[in-house]
């Protein structure tokens, strides 16, 4: 990939101060490691997904242009925070996404119980451990609920729908009714064509229809759903509670727990969320990203060197095919770390 590539993406500015600063060339003919200015080099990008993106850019340049700060273990990766949770007079930074919901997790389990529908009481480990796999369960939910209402695709799954062979669609339809109100007629449930299931009611005189179709019960995602609801699909056989400070939640499925596990947990937390860099304070900059004695690193590494040649080539190179066509190839696979 020419410098051209990379001015297109970065801006020639900034491609040429770097290069500058450095002071080691640039191109794997012109590049002199000996000439390397720092033995240092920390990439430090906003930790939203936008920073995301001009991090790979920057480690793609330095991985085609300087190969040999990243052999050599001079490249880093800053790991500012997205967002500081606060409680009183006590605070704490937070990495992203994952690690605020992991926090509030933490903060919404700590006291609280979950009495099921067996006469069950979750407490402490287990009552987090269920929590860590409703997780998984509602994330897979929120991916297929483009192709249908997410408590039809959460008590679908529960009742064994998902399973390859399926289970039965009247109970899943019984399922379907935990979520009635007043005035709701009862779910129907039954196979429909092309392998799907169809659900049915009138909602105030007004007929409602739910498909579950062959696409959605087959993608990635629904292989997962299946797997884990395989151990919640016991836990909630029936309608629990969840209470936490005298605050009692009904809770139906994964979904109505993770919400009141997060709901309890931002209960007295104030949480600042920062869209970049120039958005904290100097002190607050200083001492989770610049502080040497404080901050966290992560040393960029290459360990599969033929593997990663081929998918920067495939991801950042100047052809486009290549990379709609991986795009294609696992789109449906894809699944975000929970």
């Amino acid at each position: 990939m020419e410098r051209a590539r990379f001015d297109k993406m970065l801006s020639s500015d900034q491609v040429g101060t770097l290069i500058t600063a450095l002071g080691a060339g640039i191109g794997r003919d012109d590049f002199d490691i000996e000439k390397l200015r720092y033995h240092k080099i920390v990439i430090m990008t906003d930790a939203d997904v936008d920073g995301a993106h001009i991090r790979t850019l920057l480690l793609t340049f330095f991985y085609r242009q300087m190969p040999e700060v990243i052999e050599r273990g001079y490249l880093y990766i800053a790991q500012p925070p997205l967002y500081k949770a606060a409680k009183g007079k006590s605070s704490r930074y937070l990495k992203d996404d994952s690690e605020l919901e992991a926090y509030l997790i933490d903060e919404g389990t700590d006291g609280a119980t979950l009495d099921l529908a067996s006469g069950e009481r979750l407490t402490g480990a287990d009552l987090l451990a269920l929590v860590n796999t409703s997780r998984g369960a509602k994330a897979n939910v929120e991916r297929l609920a483009t192709r249908a209402p997410a408590f039809a695709i959460e008590q679908s799954a529960l009742a064994g729908l998902f399973v390859d062979g399926g289970g039965d669609p009247a109970a899943a339809a019984k399922r379907l009714d935990l979520y009635a109100e007043e005035g709701d007629g009862a779910w129907s449930g039954a196979k429909g064509e092309a392998n799907s299931f169809v659900f049915s009611r009138m909602k105030r005189g007004v007929s409602e229809r739910v498909v579950l179709d062959d696409i959605l019960l087959h993608a990635a995602d629904a292989r997962r759903l299946a797997e884990r609801s395989k151990e919640l699909a016991e836990v909630f056989s029936g309608v629990a509670t969840f209470t936490r400070r005298d605050k009692a939640t009904t809770i139906r499925g994964p979904i109505d727990l993770i919400n009141a596990v997060m709901e309890a947990g931002r209960k007295g937390l104030s949480i600042q969320r920062y869209k970049g860099l120039g958005e904290m304070n100097p002190d607050q900059l200083w001492e989770t990203t610049l502080d040497a004695n404080a901050r966290t690193l992560l040393q960029v590494k290459v360990h599969h060197s033929e593997d990663a040649d081929g998918l920067f080539a495939r991801l950042m190179g100047d052809v486009v095919e290549p990379r709609r066509e991986f795009i294609q190839e696992n789109a449906l696979d894809a699944e975000v770390d929970v």
